[in-house]
């Protein structure tokens, strides 16, 4: 595994398991491959409605809860300070823990940007206190950021945004590293099968020995990005985490980067 260290010191391991769209009904077995496998990383959000059994497959395991590292989200409805707070614990009682790793504002406020402000102030007190060990942001952009610089005690440590070989987001992923913040990418494969059916990443692929998904999971943290793929395919997500045996060399890297069309592709 490799990690990342955050601006208060904080260790983040770079390779995670997503939780987003898994079935109350497959979270046990889900979770379990994933802690089998070597996952101890775990993206989470309150809005994915798994939180409660998420918690409970930890509880049945025999995972320690200082092995783990938890992020959750605050979702949109529950921005504001005191509703934030409310939301936090209901996500510690959901799964079953007195802390979090990481707690991000999920998405910023577009009509009501004081509510995300007055948010942040939230992560804040809880930082303070002792109940997250790091505070951050997603979908953020430069703008929204330096915004939360202009009135933030402490600074956001992450911003979580969509990423992969068709949308690299460069520029602001080079305003977040300027600022100390660790860039996260989600959908890191695309949410689907043009990426997977690329030419120059299967050709990429070819040349390692290794499958177009582990490709790109490697380029992702080869450019510095913290990822977490997701999968409910046992024999996937032990693909997945087999990409610490080889990396892309400087051309690879850039052949990779060149494929960036600004493409969403999170569906």
């Amino acid at each position: 595994m490799q990690y990342k260290q955050l601006s208060n010191g904080v260790f983040i391991p770079m390779l995670g398991f997503g939780t987003y769209e898994i079935d109350n009904s497959d979270v046990a077995d889900a979770i379990q491959g994933a802690l089998d496998a070597g996952y101890h990383h775990f993206d989470c959000a309150h809005i994915y409605g798994n939180e409660e059994a998420i918690g409970k497959a930890f509880k049945n395991s025999d995972v320690k809860r200082e092995d783990l590292f938890i992020t959750s989200k605050v979702w949109n409805a529950d921005q504001g300070y005191d509703k934030t707070l409310k939301a936090f614990e209901q996500t510690l009682k959901d799964l079953q823990m007195d802390y979090l790793d990481l707690y991000l504002i999920h998405w910023p406020n577009e009509k009501d940007f004081q509510l995300t402000l007055d948010t942040w102030k939230a992560l804040e007190t809880l930082y303070n206190q002792g109940k997250i060990k790091a505070i951050g942001v997603s979908n953020f952009s430069e703008k929204q950021l330096k915004d939360v610089f202009s009135m933030a005690k402490v600074k956001p440590m992450v911003n979580q945004i969509e990423r992969h070989p068709y949308k690299t987001q460069p520029e602001l992923a080079a305003f977040d590293e300027a600022n100390d913040i660790v860039n996260e990418g989600y959908s890191p494969i695309g949410h689907g099968h043009l990426i997977l059916e690329d030419k120059t990443i299967n050709e990429i692929a070819k040349k390692h020995g290794k499958t177009p998904a582990q490709v790109v999971l490697r380029w992702q943290i080869d450019t510095d990005f913290v990822i977490f793929p997701k999968s409910s395919k046992v024999a996937r997500v032990k693909e997945n985490f087999d990409i610490f045996d080889f990396n892309l060399t400087e051309d690879e890297i850039k052949d990779i980067n060149a494929l960036d069309q600004g493409k969403h592709l999170n569906y």
